[in-house]
Parts: structure tokens; sequence; C-alpha cells
């Protein structure tokens, strides 16, 4: 970027555009800022999905005639393309800005480039690439899902330093069993409540969540997000259940919402009058292709979701999910906690079963990053790029 000014008004268009996390999906985050030519911001914009005009529109009417001559700083292309709103560029255009700074182009390839082309022909100063790192993260969901039709996908799991996500089942015991309040392992905390509240944050960032049925069979979780931030649709949760054995009275169903169908089922054969029983329940249930081990495909349900335009799956599932999972080659993302604790027992829980068989090479992490939560640590990392 030209000048520490430049970085510090890119800075503040990624945070306006942080303010769209649960509000903007299926688009992508962005955040404006018009800054006129004294260095003054005259105008910023955050888009939200519901709010339908995109954050260089609601810069441009916040600053009004303040624009011309000035700057926009932006962490994603204006787009120049008519969609539900019409072109940006042509709005900027009209404005007089003089100049755009953005982060990066649009991660969609049928329009990728468009925008910062109608800006430079109309004589309008572009300079790319400013932060652009974080730009990437910010909107990696988006990138997977319009590029692929997919949504992104993130391992997430808690697990001792020696792999285990539970003790073997002498170890847990009746009381325990009891306690299970959404921790996926039997009513067992391995990481601290510091980890614990930060899943809630992770889970904010999400479209959709998704265990197995065992998980539901042993845990009885709620798989709900309880940030306390606002959302645009409620987090949706997902479960593989081949034979629909998901209990009429567990958490889960219990408080499905029949108004927003935030519970959903896929399985791949199972009797009609529980699938009845569980949709009378306020439960969408849905049938797709039997996989590996019997439990509904993988790829089908990923291609199923995104027809829901849900653009981010985090996994928060058992052994045997996470291994399927692994083995698919579709995992973008793993954010893995660890607590400093050893269970030790031969057969304990390993955090992912079954893929080592894979014809699949063992999977890397790359672009790791270390977070501290408490006397926990973090493991975040990537599989996959998502704008591959």
């Amino acid at each position: 970027m030209s000048t520490a000014a430049d970085e510090q008004f890119l800075r503040r268009a990624l945070e306006l555009a942080r303010k769209g996390i649960g509000l903007a999906s299926p688009n992508p985050y962005v955040g404006a800022i018009i800054v006129d030519a004294n260095d003054n911001v005259v105008g910023e914009g955050t888009h939200i999905y519901e709010g339908v005009k995109h954050a260089e529109i609601l810069a441009l009417e916040q600053a009004g005639a303040s624009a011309r001559g000035g700057t926009l700083y932006i962490n994603l292309e204006p787009h120049a393309h008519q969609g539900r709103t019409p072109p940006c560029t042509a709005a900027l255009i009209a404005a007089g800005i003089k100049r755009v700074v953005a982060s990066m182009a649009d991660p969609n390839p049928e329009v990728s480039g468009r925008g910062f082309e109608q800006l430079h022909v109309a004589g309008i100063e572009v300079e790319i690439g400013g932060l652009a790192d974080e730009a990437r993260c910010l909107n990696e969901a988006f990138a997977r899902y319009i590029r692929h039709g997919i949504p992104f996908v993130t391992l997430k799991s808690a697990m001792t330093l020696d792999g285990k996500i539970a003790p073997r089942p002498s170890q847990i015991s009746a009381d325990s069993q009891k306690d299970s309040k959404d921790n996926g392992f039997s009513g067992i905390w391995i990481t601290g409540e510091v980890a614990r509240v930060h899943v809630h944050e992770l889970r904010h960032q999400y479209d959709a969540i998704l265990v197995g049925i065992g998980t539901v069979l042993n845990d009885n979780p709620l798989l709900t997000d309880r940030s306390g931030r606002p959302r645009r649709r409620p987090l949706l949760r997902v479960i593989l259940d081949s034979h629909l054995r998901l209990p009429l009275d567990c958490q889960l169903v219990q408080s499905a919402d029949k108004l927003s169908s935030d519970l959903l089922v896929f399985y791949s054969q199972a009797d009609e009058k529980k699938k009845i029983q569980l949709e009378q329940h306020g439960v969408r249930v849905e049938r797709v292709t039997t996989g590996t081990n019997s439990r509904p495909d993988f790829p089908d349900v990923l291609r199923r979701l995104a027809e829901l335009e849900i653009t981010s799956l985090m996994i928060e599932g058992g052994s045997a999910i996470n291994g399927a999972v692994l083995a698919s080659g579709l995992a973008d993302k793993v954010f893995l906690y660890y607590a400093p604790k050893l269970f030790g027992a031969e057969n304990a829980v390993p955090f992912a079963s079954g893929f080592s068989q894979s014809p699949l090479p063992h999977p890397r992490i790359k672009s790791v990053k270390l977070h501290n939560f408490g006397d926990d640590i973090a493991i975040e990392g990537y599989l996959r790029d998502p704008y591959a």
C-alpha cells in the first residue's frame, strides 16, 4: 500500500466487513469506507443480506457530495454486474470517486477483475492487494461456495495431547453420562471453559453444524450458537443418521423450530413411520445416496446443503465421521483444541478412524496458526486452498 494511512483505512474496511458475519451469507463479507482528499472519513458501509445494498453504496449514500474526488477503501472488488442490485462500479464512477484501494479481486471466476477494469477505463486509480491474506481468510467460505458449488468445510474437535476425544467407556461414570452439555465426548469435559466459550464464537461464523447419529445418542447435544451475536438465519443443525435412529425425546428434536427448519436429518434408508414422526416435530428429513459404511454420501450431502445456500459447514462429529470426511478429501480446514491431558488407554477414542485405509495421501495441515485458550491450545490450519 502507498501509505500508512492507506493501511489504516483498509483495516477499518475489514473491521466493517467482519460486522457482516452471521448476517451477510450467502453473500460475501464486505466493508467499505470513503475518505475525502483531506483524509477525513465521510462514509462507511457494511453489507448484510437483508439490507440488500452493498457496502460501497451505503458508504456513498453517507458521504453524499463529499465522495467526489475521494478514495474508496474496500476489502473486496466492487461488483460490476447486475444482480439483486445494479453495478456498484457505475455508482462509484458517477459519484466522482478518484481512487479505489481494494484487498482482493472477486473470487467468482465469472466476474473476477471486471469491476477493476471498469473503474480503470473510467480513469479511476486502482490499487489491489493490501491486507490480502486477511481479506482472503475472511471470505474463504464464500470463495469455496462460489467457485465449487459446495460449502466450506471445517473439522472442529477437542482432544487430549495424545489425540483422544473420549476415554474408554469404562472410564465414563454414570454421573458424567447425565451431564452431557454439547461436549461431543459422552459427558466428559476435555477442554476448559475459555475454549468452550470460544466454540460458540466459532459456531457463529458458520451457516451449519454437522454431527453423526452416534454423537447424538452418546451426548444428547443441543448444537446451537450461544455466542449471543446476531444471525440472519439460525445455525442449521445437520445430522447424518442412516436409519433414522434419532430419538424423538432428544434435545435436538425437542428444540426443532418448525418455522425456521433449523434441524435437518439426512438418511439412507428407514421406516416411513419414523420419518413422519420426525417431520411432525418440525424436523426436516431428506434421503440421500448411500456412501461408505452405509452412511449418507458426504459429497451428496454437501451438494444438497449448497442448494440451501449453506456456504460454510462446521463438523463436530465423532471419530468415524471425522475419518470419513478426511477420507473424502472434502475437508478444507481444521480447528483442533488440545487440553494438557492424557488418556493413554489403547481403547480411548481417537480423533479420526478409518481414513488411514484411504488411497488418499496422508493429509498435511498448511498455514498453521496457534491459539491459546486458558490452559488449552488450538491448531488452526488448511487441508486445501478454498481459492484453488
